[in-house]
């Protein structure tokens, strides 16, 4: 369950990619059974100094384009997993909590 919540959590992301066009973006608040997730894109964009390109247009093209990932793909490295994977940011495998809140 908290494999689909990250997946879900992709997805959402993914089709928020056009309408979030300004530097930042804002948060997401995504909806999951597994637990909510937040994506700060402050957090990632001007925290760790990433450019909208880095994501956008790579690992997040629109919502039409983007297909589900589970947890399990993004262990090894799809969509999330790309830099979460314990050497660029924090890994997707262990800690939910750090992106799940219930």
């Amino acid at each position: 369950m908290k494999r689909i919540a990250a997946v879900t959590a992709c997805i959402v992301l993914a089709g928020f990619g056009s309408a979030l066009a300004t530097v930042g973006g804002g948060d997401i608040n995504l909806k999951n059974k597994g637990g909510d997730v937040v994506f700060s894109h402050d957090t990632h964009v001007e925290g760790m100094a990433l450019a909208c390109t880095d994501c956008h247009d790579k690992l997040y093209l629109s919502k039409g384009q983007h297909k589900t990932v589970t947890m399990k793909q993004m262990q090894k490295g799809k969509s999330c997993g790309t830099c979460h994977n314990g050497k660029k940011a924090f890994s997707v495998k262990g800690d939910c909590a750090k992106c799940h809140k219930k």
